[in-house]
């Protein structure tokens, strides 16, 4: 299935992507010969039941795993021919990380957790970068604080913004709001949101929750490592309805 944007290359694009954990008969078959494209400046939300490949599709599209089979290109560059210094430096320049656990340095403050992936890039962040993006998502008062005391809701913000800082051309995020109440869930939904639409950013987002992936553009669902069904505008009755939960 192809969701192209004006004719111009997608954010990501997987041919045939297969992936196999293990060999000989302790073989598992995470993905199936999957196809798709996402286009720049989309948000999608990527479901399924455990054990549908959603995480490892993830996984693959952003270079945190290898496909057995198949190319992966993000923004034109097949992925799956590069080395692993080549795949770092690709990984570090053009694609952002948001996880359920937040993943920040305890003993750093917001603004050194925001400013990481370009310092271990040897890169300075832009004159103001790290102010606009702090100011953007809310937490502007808070990232001269450490993680210990800021709350859940603000924790992930600063990963957001940490994942925005290099400007990447795609970001991904898996269950983020997993570890959050829904108001703060519901904030961090609206900031992505707002990467898509006010930044031109494409949000590639892994959930279980129906009512989190009804506020991407469209929902992809996965069974059994094959691709299924895309539905676009998407409601939480409806998706609630595709994957039968009642």
């Amino acid at each position: 299935m192809n969701e192209m944007n004006g004719g111009m290359e997608p954010a990501v694009r997987l041919d045939g992507v297969g992936k196999v954990y293990g060999t000989g008969g302790s073989a598992v078959t995470a993905l199936r010969d999957v196809s798709h494209t996402f286009a720049r400046g989309s948000f999608t939300a990527v479901m399924g039941p455990s054990g549908s490949g959603k995480t490892t599709m993830l996984q693959c599209a952003a270079g945190l795993t290898r496909p057995t089979s198949g190319t992966v290109s993000v923004g034109g560059a097949d992925i799956t021919r590069l080395g692993e210094a080549e795949l770092s430096g690709l990984r570090s320049r053009r694609i952002g990380f948001v996880f359920q656990s937040f993943n920040l340095l305890p003993a750093l403050t917001g603004k050194e957790n925001i400013e990481l992936p370009l310092r271990l890039a040897r890169r300075r962040p832009a004159p103001g970068r790290v102010e606009e993006l702090a100011g953007r998502a809310g937490i502007a008062e808070h990232v001269h604080r450490r993680p210990h005391e800021l709350s859940g809701g603000q924790q992930q913000r600063v990963a957001i913004c940490r994942a925005l800082v290099a400007g990447p051309e795609v970001v991904f995020a898996d269950e983020p709001t997993g570890n959050l109440d829904a108001r703060s869930g519901r904030e961090i939904l609206g900031l992505l949101r707002l990467v898509v639409v006010e930044l031109g950013q494409t949000v590639i987002m892994v959930t279980h929750d129906p009512a989190v992936a009804s506020h991407a553009d469209r929902v992809l669902f996965l069974s059994d490592g094959q691709v299924g069904e895309v539905l676009e505008g998407p409601t939480a009755e409806a998706i609630a309805a595709r994957l039968g939960v009642r």
